[in-house]
């Protein structure tokens, strides 16, 4: 027997925090959710939590199964790093997306980032309509959906498709406009979800609310006292965040007044968010340790000395640039054209600034410098051209810290022997784990990962990383090794960042009122959705079914 099931994510919404306001009486509409039916917690990868969160749950798969792990591939020859395909997703070529059912199953998916338009769908796909992040190309089935949504309800005002769903926490105008086009966006989202689902009684019904992800990166300081900025950016008695979670709370009350009555309801987050202790960690201090680390001495970051007292946060000078770009004046830059060009690149008129990248790399030919990546966006870039003279460097990620060794035999210039890979990853993570906070003394590295014990497995399915960083859980600007000396302090960037930790709750025929779930896993909910709507679940999957007990009558 088929049955109806409409599942809503909340793009990288916080259990604990949602679950406080809910003990607050707020978000009334999910607390009702979860009075009537089930809740629990759910967990997910404790590292490349950020990157492959969204592959765990619509494979129903583990990274290990599926080998994606992130965005980024490394090529060992040629030291670059790419991002996989045209943006960054996994292709769905080996493991399908769970949804895709076949011709027994009405399907309805809108907005959920990182999957794929898939064939096997029988029903109604648009995507990349306002997703966070949604590294795919925008596309629906039939062709034309998301054209007619988008001209009967308006485009995403944010433009996320190219991650302009940003603000620098420094600039107020900035943080306005994000925040308008947030509630703007969800206002639209809101409309377009209700349109697509009461088109007809679908079998599965499933979206994702993707503001809630940037809501949480943007606006934290405002919202939790955790953070070192709060008391320089809060205003009392207002939280913004809790705010925005209620005008989301609000449009899944409309969405869910069109559910047929007997429908099984889902609401659910893959992973959840807290104090950002990770982009200045990985993006910054790690490279600049690992330089440090194979070149006792150098540094390629402006930073304190030892035992001076660290100022309070910095606040970058220019408000209207952005982070990326105010972090290039803490940079340690050995080439005076380099420097030179950075100096005048603000005054130039914006038409001339896409040629300063290829004059500069035309003139780096002739001086042999190394520094070709200018005007990178990513600070860990700095360190790239250093890449085949360093025992290990940092590969660019979004959450946690991603350590390549630089192997003999393996790596095109390597130069860490196989007879040595062991005791430098000992000696790394030795390192690693005297790293302090500077302000409070504690150590930063909550543990570190060895990914594999024979650097020469070439597994497809491992992650390019040797070794991954997890972080502590507070925010850290200034960093201090007893043996590489004081790295920082640097200039907070985004103010919430990803945790493992998520939540479901459902609702329906057979779901016993005010019940609780135990523990479970992200890769559990797509055989916890075939369930409900009494699919078959693929063997290959490795999540399992959260609820117990059969549920259909």
């Amino acid at each position: 027997m088929k049955n109806n099931v409409i599942a809503i994510g909340l793009d990288s919404a916080e259990p604990t925090l949602l679950e406080e306001w809910m003990a607050q009486g707020h978000l009334k509409n999910l607390r009702k959710l979860i009075e009537q039916g089930t809740y629990g917690r759910l967990k997910n990868m404790d590292y490349y939590k950020g990157e492959s969160a969204w592959t765990n749950f619509l494979t129903g798969c583990l990274p290990f199964k599926t080998g994606y792990w992130s965005k980024f591939e490394f090529n060992p020859k040629t030291y670059q790093t790419k991002t996989l395909g045209a943006h960054g997703a996994y292709d769905y070529r080996e493991i399908s997306p769970f949804y895709a059912l076949g011709d027994k199953y009405r399907v309805a998916v809108f907005d959920v980032p990182q999957t794929t338009i898939s064939d096997r769908v029988n029903g109604l796909q648009a995507l990349a309509w306002g997703a966070h992040a949604p590294m795919i190309d925008r596309g629906s089935q039939p062709e034309g959906l998301l054209e007619e949504l988008i001209g009967k309800y308006g485009d995403h005002p944010a433009d996320t498709f190219h991650h302009n769903d940003r603000s620098d926490w420094y600039n107020p105008a900035s943080v306005a406009k994000l925040k308008r086009e947030m509630e703007l966006g969800l206002q639209r989202r809101t409309a377009i979800t209700k349109d697509l689902l009461s088109r007809e009684p679908w079998n599965l019904f499933l979206t994702v609310i993707g503001e809630t992800h940037t809501f949480q990166h943007y606006f934290w300081h405002l919202s939790q006292k955790d953070h070192p900025l709060y008391k320089y950016t809060a205003t009392p008695d207002k939280d913004p965040l809790l705010e925005y979670f209620e005008a989301v709370d609000e449009s899944l009350g409309e969405i869910l007044a069109e559910a047929p009555e007997d429908a099984h309801i889902m609401v659910f987050s893959a992973h959840g968010q807290g104090t950002n202790s990770a982009d200045l960690l990985s993006m910054v201090v790690l490279p600049e340790f690992l330089y440090r680390f194979s070149f006792p001495g150098k540094s390629l970051l402006k930073s304190q000395e030892m035992g001076m007292t660290p100022p309070a946060p910095l606040t970058p000078k220019n408000i209207k640039e952005s982070w990326y770009k105010q972090l290039h004046a803490f940079k340690n830059d050995p080439d005076r054209v380099a420097r030179f060009l950075r100096f005048v690149e603000p005054a130039l008129p914006g038409r001339f600034k896409p040629y300063l990248s290829k004059l500069y790399q035309k003139i780096a030919k002739v001086t042999g410098s190394p520094q070709t990546e200018l005007f990178s966006w990513h600070p860990s870039k700095w360190y790239q051209p250093y890449w085949p003279q360093m025992k290990a460097f940092y590969i660019p990620g979004f959450s946690d810290g991603y350590i390549r060794l630089n192997v003999q035999g393996r790596e095109s210039q390597g130069v860490v022997s196989a007879s040595e890979y062991k005791a430098v990853c000992d000696e790394l993570i030795e390192q690693l784990h005297q790293l302090k906070d500077a302000r409070n003394g504690k150590p930063i590295v909550k543990g570190v990962v060895r990914t594999r014990e024979n650097p020469y497995d070439d597994n497809p399915k491992l992650p390019n990383a040797d070794l991954v960083v997890m972080w502590e859980d507070w925010a850290v600007d200034v960093v201090d090794s007893p043996k590489f000396g004081r790295i920082g302090p640097i200039p907070f960037n985004r103010t919430g960042a990803h945790r493992a930790r998520g939540f479901v709750t459902v609702k329906g025929p057979g779901i016993a009122a005010g019940s609780t779930l135990k523990e479970g896993h992200a890769v559990d909910l797509a055989p916890t959705i075939l369930e409900l709507l009494d699919a078959p679940i693929p063997e290959y999957m490795d999540g399992k079914p959260l609820l117990s007990v059969k549920v259909f009558a």
